[in-house]
């Protein structure tokens, strides 16, 4: 079986990880990585072979967490792309850019959201591959 594979994203307040070899781990690689989110209060997304946690942590700091835990896995750094990108004008994460939110509420907001960004979301949501 091969390691779970990390790709660490630093977001605005958060941390986002995709899993892209999630489908080839074993099912006690999976429990594992799930208990690990669940312990730090995050939220794992089988949906996208992903998971957030709501920490202001870098990537430095994320795998020195990683090493004192029982997973053992790879690790890679992706950092944001950061460009002129539109930034939310509403709520709780106001001003920051759309790019940088957590995956759970952008899915949210393609679910509940009328407005006139309806389109930068569904692009992000697509960018994600959420």
């Amino acid at each position: 079986m091969p390691k779970p594979h990390f790709v660490f994203t630093q977001l605005h307040n958060s941390l986002r990880v995709h899993i892209p070899n999630l489908e080839k781990l074993s099912v006690a690689d999976i429990q594992a990585i799930e208990s690990f989110v669940q312990e730090r209060k995050g939220f794992f997304d089988f949906n996208t072979y992903s998971f957030v946690i709501q920490k202001r942590l870098n990537y430095e700091e994320f795998l020195k967490l990683i090493d004192r835990s029982d997973l053992n896995v790879t690790m890679e750094n992706k950092p944001l792309q950061k460009a002129s990108k539109p930034r939310i004008a509403f709520g709780q994460y106001k001003g920051v850019f759309y790019s940088e939110l957590p995956d759970s509420y952008l899915v949210w907001l393609k679910n509940n959201y009328i407005g006139a960004d309806k389109k930068i979301v569904e692009a992000e949501i697509k960018r994600r591959n959420l």
